[in-house]
């Protein structure tokens, strides 16, 4: 079976602004709890949702060797190796 692959990134950069007086990491990063307790598994959820809207693809999650803190790789398959392939 021949494969082929493309890559598309979509990337969040979550930051956080403290008083001129923060001595940091004082807090060990709590304020990345909202996003990985509330917001990341929402925005899975809604992604998933979607990708769900269309059969002739399956998505997984994939684990390329990153910590799902720091990378989440969702894999969007179309299988083509059971039907006639179509050129136009």
């Amino acid at each position: 079976m021949v494969q082929e692959e493309k890559t598309f990134t979509l990337r969040f950069s979550i930051e956080a602004s403290f008083p001129e007086d923060y001595d940091g990491e004082e807090d060990n990063h709590q304020w990345t709890q909202d996003w990985e307790r509330l917001i990341k598994p929402e925005v899975l959820r809604v992604v998933f949702d979607a990708l769900r809207k269309h059969p002739n693809w399956t998505a997984h999650v994939r684990n390329r060797g990153l910590s799902p803190l720091d990378e989440i790789e969702i894999a969007l398959v179309k299988d083509l190796s059971k039907s006639p392939l179509r050129l136009s």
